[in-house]
Formats: structure tokens, sequence, C-alpha cells
């Protein structure tokens, strides 16, 4: 299910181009719009559709733990960006966050990252920090506040992916998530001002960022969990800023630098690498010998054809996907 991981991404990615529909608001009332609006319409949905997931849900402190960080996220992310500038706030948030998912996995499953996704995620993170062009300043109470939202994605995204492994629905999920950062970020919402939610152009962009941008891509985002693993997912988050500037090419009309071209095909080359399929071990030479042996020795069959009905075949096990 790494497409449903992708097709995420690809509508995270749209979400600042649909915000230029609003303009003199501030961006953490954005934000909070956003995530009430998403949060909502996500529990609202499946409770209506799937309510028994929702009520039979396990680990519900997780959860709580995981909606107050949904939360935090965000205002981490814009404290950050207030300090250091969108594009180093954004690079660091953005980039750290596969990172610390990936030794957070480590930490818990006690399994470490694979030397492919490795490679791919520090070539991600590189192309998405020579596509931002840089600018901004490297303070650093900014490069830290960046570093905790990092952080803090990676925590709730690791919480999910491990109440989703545990046979929970990935829908109950993320409602139950989203639903509970709805209600965190409400009062965020009315004190950073929600007078322009009366407008037209204002109530469309805040319908998108929600319904698509959050409550869309978050069901596909916990649906690629369930076969992805978590480590593996954030890479692929990772497409989120590439389709940024493919739509500030395509729609807004911008020209990427040659820089900024080339960290864009930095980046898309790591997301295909991370996109492939995982290759199977084939089995080992001593496994098929040990296999015949067992059909030659049988004393039901004494080496004739029945052998290999009566002695069950010994079946090299696959990996299972890490969760």
């Amino acid at each position: 299910m790494k497409l449903a991981v992708l097709g995420a991404a690809v509508l995270w990615g749209t979400a600042g181009t649909a915000g230029l529909l609003v303009t003199g608001v501030a961006p953490v009332s954005v934000a909070a719009a956003r995530l009430v609006v998403g949060g909502l319409v996500l529990a609202g949905a499946v409770t209506l559709t799937a309510g028994a997931a929702v009520r039979a849900l396990p680990r519900r402190g997780l959860l709580l733990a995981a909606a107050l960080g949904v939360a935090a996220y965000q205002l981490c992310y814009f404290a950050a960006i207030d300090r250091t500038g969108v594009a180093v706030g954004t690079v660091v948030s953005i980039g750290s966050g596969p990172v610390f998912t990936g030794l957070l996995s480590w930490i818990i499953d006690r399994v470490p990252p694979g030397g492919r996704w490795a490679a791919a995620t520090a070539t991600a993170v590189t192309g998405c920090a020579v596509l931002s062009g840089g600018g901004g300043q490297a303070r650093a109470d900014g490069i830290l506040l960046a570093l905790l939202g990092g952080l803090i994605y990676a925590c709730y995204a690791v919480a999910a992916a491990r109440v989703i492994g545990a046979g929970a629905s990935s829908d109950a999920v993320m409602a139950a998530m989203f639903g509970g950062a709805a209600v965190v970020m409400l009062p965020v919402l009315l004190w950073s001002g929600a007078g322009w939610l009366t407008e037209p152009r204002g109530l469309l962009a805040a319908l998108y960022l929600g319904c698509a941008t959050t409550a869309l891509a978050y069901f596909l985002y916990g649906r690629g969990l369930r076969t992805t693993p978590v480590a593996t997912a954030a890479t692929l988050a990772l497409a989120e800023p590439a389709v940024a500037a493919l739509l500030g090419v395509a729609v807004l009309g911008e020209r990427l630098t040659p820089l900024s071209a080339a960290g864009l095909l930095l980046l898309g080359a790591a997301l295909v690498v991370v996109a492939l399929p995982e290759r199977r071990p084939a089995p080992r030479s001593g496994e098929r010998t040990g296999v015949r042996a067992a059909e030659r020795e049988s004393p039901e069959g004494g080496g004739s054809g029945g052998a290999a009905e009566a002695v069950p075949r010994i079946r090299v096990p696959e990996p299972e996907p890490r969760q």
C-alpha cells in the first residue's frame, strides 16, 4: 500500500497552493482551521460508517497522546518558521521526521532500518534541502523547535502504526487521532481569529484543506500503514515538497532554478528507490536439499513418488512487513 502513502503525500503537497486562496490571514489560523475541519470530517465519517470499530479501539491512552502530538506538531512548526523562515523551518521539521521515525522504530521493534532505506532517506532529505533553495536564518531556538516538531511527528506516526499493527482499524485510529486534535485546535482557531471563514474564498479554502489535505490524506496514510513499515511511509511522505514545487511551476507560473531542479530530481530518485518493492530472499541451497532428503528418507514413501505426500514440505518463511 505504498501507493496510498504517496497519494496522501500528493494531497499534502497541494496545501500550499490552496492556501493562497486566503490572504492576510495568520498561517496558524489557517492550520488550525484545516485541522479542525479535517479532524471533525474524518471522525464523523468513520463514526457513521464504522462506529463499532471506533468504540473497540485498543490503547486509547496512546491514541490520546498521539492526538495531542498532532496538535503540538502544528504549533511547533509555525513557531519554528516564525524564527527561522519557511525554508529552514520546513526542511528541518519535514526532513527530520523520517530520521526520527526510523530511529524510534529501531528502538521499539529492535530491527535496524535497511541500508537501502537509510541511503534513500539521506538522499531525499538532501534533495528537499536543495529544493528549498535556502533562505531564512539558522536561529538555534527555531531549529530546535523544528526538530521537536519532527520528533513529535515521528512519535504519533509510530503510535498510529503500532495500534494498527495490533489489529485496530486504520480508519478508526486516524479518526480518533485527528478528531481529538480537532478538539484541541478549536480554541487556537478561535483565539487566532476565524472571521475569514465567513468569506466565500476563505470557506472554500478551509473546506479543501480540511477535507482533502487532512481527512482524505490521513485516511490514505492510515491505509498505507497497514502494510508499509512506518519508517518507509515517513520517507515516502517527502514527496510533499516535490508536489508543491511542481504545482508552483504548473499553476502559479514559478520557475525552478537549476539548483532547485537538481534537488527535485534527487528527491524524486530517492522516492523511486524507497517505493520499489523489497526483494524477497531466495531459499538457500541447504534448505532445498533438506526438502529432498526428507522426501527420500520417509519411511512411508521409501524413496518412491508417495514420499512427497507423506512428508510435509519445508517452507522457507517469508519476512512479514514491519509495522
